[in-house]
């Protein structure tokens, strides 16, 4: 049975395109296929991460929501791109880069209630096992109908005072939402931190699962989104710990 599954946070800049990228990829590489909606409209940056150039976009989300195309047609399918050899394949649904296409959403706004029947919708067109969605940080319509729809949400915090109470509010939220499952990732921990105790201390604050502690990488610094962190280093501490929530996801 297909999965919708939503990536957020609060706030911004916590790795949460690139969580979207890494979970996708490696649920790929297990042999499914799997669908990235990038509906981060104002900000979009996820098709960088899977080397989507975007003079390449025949169509994007933008052209779905203006009645353009379907969205299964704004699907780029970059399994080829990215070495996938497991039979699994990805699609990106990515946003506009245009300038003009940005102002235009944040002028005129959508239907948000677009979104809910391309989701569906694509679930089908594109035979999809998995459908990620990359949302846009804080808690806005589109946010709220992501959540609401989604099988899962895993949302994205570093272990810092205004992530930890943004989060808060966000999980509480998604509990008045009824999402089936909630899964916190703490990215970007530094060393010095006792990881267990720390996991054990945001359990105990949310009384929510946490997925993985992912700690401060300086080579996912040093990649600074030219490609798939867990692609480049497979054998990575940190991309050891994202199967472990790719595998949570999926059981």
């Amino acid at each position: 049975m297909s999965k919708i599954i939503s990536i957020h946070s609060f706030r911004g800049g916590t790795g949460k395109s690139n969580t979207t990228a890494n979970l996708s990829l490696l649920l790929a590489d297990q042999g499914l296929r799997v669908g990235i909606v990038d509906t981060d409209i104002q900000s979009p940056g996820i098709h960088v991460l899977l080397g989507l150039d975007p003079n390449d976009m025949v169509h994007t989300l933008n052209d779905y929501l203006w009645g353009k195309c379907e969205l299964a047609e704004a699907a780029h399918d970059m399994s080829s791109h990215l070495g996938l050899k497991s039979g699994g394949q990805i699609f990106l649904i990515p946003s506009s880069m245009k300038a003009n296409d940005i102002a235009r959403i944040l002028k005129e706004g959508y239907d948000v209630g677009l979104l809910n029947d391309g989701f569906n919708n694509v679930l089908d067109d594109l035979e999809l096992d998995v459908l990620m969605i990359d949302t846009h940080p804080g808690l806005n319509e589109e946010t709220l109908l992501s959540i609401a729809i989604s099988d899962a949400l895993v949302l994205i915090m570093r272990p810092d005072q205004q992530d930890i109470q943004g989060t808060a509010v966000t999980i509480d939220v998604a509990r008045k939402l009824s999402v089936p499952n909630l899964l916190l990732v703490v990215n970007k921990a530094p060393d010095v931190y006792d990881f267990d105790q720390l996991k054990r201390d945001m359990e105990k604050v949310y009384d929510c699962p946490v997925a993985a502690i992912l700690p401060h990488s300086d080579e996912m610094m040093v990649l600074g989104g030219k490609g798939v962190f867990s692609l480049s280093f497979p054998d990575h501490p940190v991309t050891l710990k994202l199967k472990q929530v790719a595998a949570q996801l999926m059981a």
